[in-house]
């Protein structure tokens, strides 16, 4: 069993209440502090040498038995780990069923001049996601469609929100994040020639007609307003997903989904637009 460095024990210890502000963004920002609960996120967040500073940990929670070994690669990587009791670690918990596992790492805090790309990078924009969990899904489909980078742009929801960790099992991680307004992404892409595929349920082509096998960028936005003039009017090639019910939209999740898939398709069936 693991041997913590601290023992915490108390709801009023200092500690425990420093994390329990942290629920807040003003004071998450402030420390700058990214909570990370969860073993998946977790291990994600060491597998992908993120620098995680604290866990506090309470075995009586942890859902399996890889978690001693979890908490002895954090030790071997630098973390303070703090025991807790279960009573302690449910006050600081963010989710209804704890795992057991709590972590604070600095914030994510990239920028686009902070990306390093290829000569045929495949980037996905984000503008003015409201929810974390549709955050969180857009960077798990980004991962899993092997995007080189994600851009989150004029954002209405935090990047290090808990919430986003969470819904994106950790894959915030696995992946450059960076965030940067509407404007500035757009001048950013242009500079690189790096072309911008618009989702659009108004454009007139398919997203199938377009060429992914180049530098792109593809752009999504909220459901609701749908993307802004700033991606519509510059965008290279807008583009729209065929609805033949009667739904008019798509999740922007599933949408950003369908658009890398087909990049995904094209770059390695080498076959163009269908």
């Amino acid at each position: 069993m693991t041997t913590p460095d601290f023992v915490v024990s108390s709801l009023q210890n200092p500690r425990v209440k420093q994390v329990v502000k942290y629920r807040k963004r003003a004071d998450r920002d402030e420390d700058d502090r990214l909570l990370i609960e969860g073993f998946r996120e977790l291990r994600r967040a060491l597998d992908n040498r993120y620098p995680v500073l604290e866990i506090f940990y309470c075995p009586d929670l942890f859902q399996g038995v890889n978690e001693p070994a979890l908490l002895d690669r954090a030790r071997e990587a630098g973390a303070e780990l703090i025991a807790c009791s279960a009573l302690v670690f449910r006050k600081m918990a963010y989710r209804d069923r704890p795992e057991g596992l709590l972590a604070l790492a600095p914030q994510i805090r990239l920028t686009p001049a902070d990306l390093a790309l290829g000569p045929t990078p495949l980037l996905l924009v984000a503008e003015s996601i409201e929810k974390p969990g549709n955050l969180g899904a857009i960077l798990r489909s980004a991962d899993a469609a092997g995007a080189d980078a994600v851009l989150v742009c004029d954002p209405t929801t935090d990047i290090n929100n808990p919430n986003t960790v969470r819904a994106s099992i950790g894959t915030l991680f696995s992946l450059p994040v960076a965030r940067a307004s509407s404007d500035e992404a757009r001048e950013w892409l242009q500079s690189r020639g790096i072309q911008t595929i618009a989702a659009s349920p108004h454009a007139q082509y398919e997203y199938t007609q377009v060429d992914f096998r180049l530098p792109s960028a593809i752009i999504v936005g909220a459901e609701q307003i749908g993307l802004s003039n700033t991606w519509i009017s510059a965008a290279n090639h807008p583009v729209r997903i065929p609805m033949l019910g009667q739904a008019d939209s798509l999740n922007v999740a599933n949408a950003a989904t369908i658009l890398l898939y087909e990049a995904v398709r094209q770059r390695r069936e080498g076959g163009g637009v269908a």
